[in-house]
C-alpha cells in the first residue's frame, strides 16, 4: 500500500488513509441494502407477471362469450326461436379449452330476454368465472328484408324511363317528400 505523505509531517504507525476505497462495513451495509431490496423487487416482478397472465385469459374468456353471443343469435335466427333455460359446454380458443354456461330468462319486458353466458378455465371454475357477458335479445326473430327499388326508378340499372318527366318527389322510398 502506498500513499503520498507531504514532507515536513510526522506519520504516526497506522494512521495514514488513502482516501480511496470502502471500508469492509460499507461493503457490509450495501450488501444488507441490496439483499433487502431484491426479494421485494422479485416479488413485485412476480404479482406483476401474474396480473398480465389472469388479464390475458380474462381477454380471451370475453372473446369466447362474445362468440358464443353471436352463435346464438346465429341459432335463434335459423330456428325463429330463442334459447330459453341453461346450457353449457366447451369452446376452444387461442389453443386451450374454455368452459362455458349459459342462461336465458325472460324480462320484465315482454318479448326480450336476459341471456347471461358466463366463460371459465375449467369447468370446476364456473362459479367463479372469469368473464360474464350480459346481453337482451328480442324474441322477435323475423328476417329482415330489404326493400328492392321499383321498376323505373332512378338507379335501377336503365330500367323503365328513369325518371323522366318526374321532379323526383314521389312520396315513396326514403327520403321522398309528398306536394
Amino acid at each position: 500500500m502506498s500513499c503520498l505523505i507531504r514532507s515536513g509531517q510526522e506519520v504516526r504507525a497506522g494512521a495514514v488513509r488513502c482516501g480511496a476505497g470502502f471500508t469492509l462495513i460499507e461493503v457490509m451495509v450495501a450488501l444488507a441494502v441490496v439483499a433487502i431490496a431484491l426479494p421485494a423487487l422479485m416479488t413485485s416482478l412476480y404479482l406483476h407477471l401474474d396480473n398480465t397472465g389472469y388479464l390475458r385469459d380474462k381477454a380471451l374468456a370475453q372473446m369466447v362469450a362474445s362468440n358464443k353471443l353471436e352463435e346464438l343469435r346465429i341459432v335463434s335466427h335459423a330456428r325463429q326461436s330463442l334459447l330459453q333455460g341453461r346450457d353449457s359446454g366447451q369452446a376452444s380458443m387461442a389453443g386451450r379449452e374454455w368452459y362455458w354456461s349459459l342462461e336465458s330468462q325472460p324480462t320484465a319486458v315482454q318479448g326480450f330476454s336476459r341471456i347471461e353466458i358466463a366463460v371459465a378455465a375449467s369447468e370446476e371454475d364456473l362459479e367463479q368465472p372469469l368473464f360474464t357477458l350480459i346481453a337482451f335479445m328480442s324474441s322477435e326473430l323475423t328476417p329482415e328484408v330489404e326493400s328492392q327499388p321499383e321498376a323505373g326508378s332512378p338507379g335501377d340499372g336503365g330500367q323503365g324511363d328513369g325518371g323522366a318527366g318526374d321532379n323526383g318527389d314521389t312520396g315513396s322510398g326514403a327520403g321522398g317528400t309528398q306536394p
